[in-house]
């Protein structure tokens, strides 16, 4: 039985909004900011210009392909990392396991849209980590088998990354007693970043069955071999 990916528009514009928001949210130093109010602390902070900030987007698939763009034309300097080579206007593409080094070093800001596969399974971690600029900021919104869950902390603590953005975790719901809750340095959002909305995705159902029952190969085909 052929299996489909679900590739919406409105998937994929959600998933721009949140990854542009925490992109933006951290580049803009909104955590500071957020803690100055608590303290009634009236002080502006250096303030560094977008071409000046530099993010990597794991994985160039559609949504990431997507948010590599949006954060181009916001004026960030960008680069994705795919499997495969791509090609994205304004995007620093690199590929394979030989453009990976190049990729995070030049990720001071890095999101992970990678699909989930035996290859990706852990990529988010210890190692991965050490090869960030040092004060790296994580957002994950892509499948939260891709972190090392227990070695988020550390990082933390060392000062190899500054945050992080989760929407993804091994376990979902995320337990209460979870310690990821009560660090201060990780935002949390419920697997939400982007829904599918029936009244959008039916379309992109309609158009598959209406191609099967044409005869011709259905578009977003998942390769099993590969994972997606």
């Amino acid at each position: 039985v052929p299996l489909i990916r679900m590739v919406d528009d409105s998937l994929t514009a959600g998933m721009v909004e949140y990854v542009v928001w925490r992109v933006l949210d951290w580049h803009r130093q909104g955590d500071s900011y957020r803690a100055q109010q608590r303290q009634g602390s009236w002080r502006a902070l250096p303030q560094k210009l977008a071409h000046e900030r530099r993010v990597g987007v794991m994985g160039l698939g559609q949504l990431g392909a997507a948010a590599a763009r949006a954060l181009a034309a916001l004026g960030f300097d960008v680069a994705g990392w795919s499997r495969t080579e791509k090609a994205i206007d304004s995007v620093a593409c690199l590929a394979g396991p030989e453009g990976m080094e190049r990729f995070l070093g030049h990720s001071e800001i890095l999101v992970c849209l990678l699909p989930l596969t035996d290859d990706t399974r852990g990529i988010l971690n210890a190692e991965l980590f050490e090869k960030l600029p040092r004060g790296a900021y994580l957002i994950n919104a892509a499948r939260g088998g891709h972190l090392v869950e227990a070695d988020l902390p550390p990082a933390l603590d060392s000062g190899r990354l500054a945050g992080a953005a989760l929407d993804v975790f091994a376990r979902e719901p995320l337990p209460p007693d979870h310690p990821f809750w009560r660090d201060p340095r990780i935002a949390i959002t419920p697997h939400a970043a982007s829904d599918t909305h029936a009244r959008t995705a039916a379309r992109t159902v309609v158009a598959r069955i209406r191609q099967i029952e044409a005869g011709e190969a259905p578009d977003n085909l998942v390769v099993r071999g590969r994972g997606y």
